[in-house]
């Protein structure tokens, strides 16, 4: 008898077909008009003994950040040996049956597929994800005897996401400001979340949404994503398709940044189109503050959005997607 893994995404995404408000149901827009290659920095400009080669390096990413809200790197220091090892894992764990998801406790019941909050078709997230806290990888009673292996090579990558994050952080800081105050408020890894993805291959149609558009609500985010491709940004209003590179991550800056830059740096709108024939795997490492740090301006210029705390930010976003089913995000806190 065959277990079948996949989560029952055609019947509920079915189901709202069928509502009354949705006799003629309004997909997104896919048209996408050019292929793009996102800004390409090589980290290793960040250890040149030479400062001018630093200090170009640092600029890069800090250009990225304020006029794409994305960017790739290489020589990030995270080994293809370790990324693989996290592939296979993230497999084997999404190819367990659908009920063990679910039920099983796994990963502090963090698995989720689809978007239960959706009251129309065109919301409806064709995926299945882990959402885990960074603080539970370590906790053995999350994973039973069949995962072990899965700890410990998560364990490790989310340990080399954060020291990533935490350089990128830096430099995006220092060219704004000094506080070192607002580093280590950034750099709280214990509240960051580590989130694996799969997107199954969708038989029915080539344009459906594997996650819906949507901007992120942490600081930054780095993606390790395979080569199947999928992943669109808004550039210059209009979809643009970001063209997989396989010795890249991919970082894009979060809300959080974008309110505490003053809107120097953008958090961009970005979504996943689900595969007709192949299914899509990646990784997401989401930097986040404590629930109670203060987000404030770095400008000593009159500030565009009022203070606010992370836990504030999430409550309110949670409040607007039960009431409206979709995110509004940083107009809410605008002075």
């Amino acid at each position: 008898m065959l277990v079948d893994s996949n989560p029952p995404l055609l019947h509920n995404y079915g189901a709202l077909l069928h509502k009354p408000s949705n006799k003629t149901p309004q997909l997104h827009e896919n048209h996408v008009t050019e292929e793009c290659q996102l800004p390409l920095i090589d980290l290793d400009g960040l250890n040149s003994l030479d400062m001018i080669h630093r200090l170009e390096c640092a600029r890069a990413i800090c250009s990225a950040s304020s006029e794409w809200g994305f960017f790739q790197v290489v020589n990030h220091g995270i080994s293809p040996q370790l990324i693989e090892k996290m592939r296979r894992e993230q497999v084997k764990l999404f190819s367990a049956p659908f009920d063990k998801k679910q039920n099983a406790g796994l990963l502090n019941n963090s698995y989720r597929f689809g978007t239960p909050t959706a009251t129309h078709a065109s919301q409806y997230s064709w995926s299945e994800a882990f959402h885990i806290p960074v603080s539970k990888i370590s906790d053995k009673s999350c994973y039973g005897d069949e995962f072990t292996s899965l700890r410990e090579v998560m364990e490790e990558f989310s340990a080399a996401m954060s020291n990533l994050s935490k350089v990128l952080a830096e430099v995006l800081i220092n060219d704004l400001s000094n506080q070192e105050e607002a580093l280590e408020d950034i750099c709280e890894s214990s509240s960051c979340f580590l989130r694996l993805n799969r997107y199954p291959a969708c038989p029915f149609s080539p344009e459906m949404i594997g996650l819906v558009p949507h901007t992120d609500s942490d600081f930054l985010t780095i993606l390790c994503q395979d080569q199947v491709g999928g992943l669109q940004l808004m550039k210059d209003s209009k979809w643009v398709a970001v063209k997989p590179n396989p010795d890249a991550l991919i970082v894009n800056i979060g809300d959080l940044f974008q309110a505490w830059s003053n809107d120097v740096y953008k958090s961009v709108e970005h979504k996943v189109l689900a595969n007709e024939k192949t299914e899509r795997y990646s990784i997401a490492y989401f930097l986040c503050p404590s629930y109670d740090s203060l987000i404030g301006s770095s400008s000593t210029e009159s500030s565009i959005y009022r203070k606010f705390t992370f836990g504030e930010y999430r409550s309110q976003i949670q409040e607007d997607v039960k009431k409206l089913g979709h995110k509004v995000g940083l107009s809410r806190f605008l002075i």
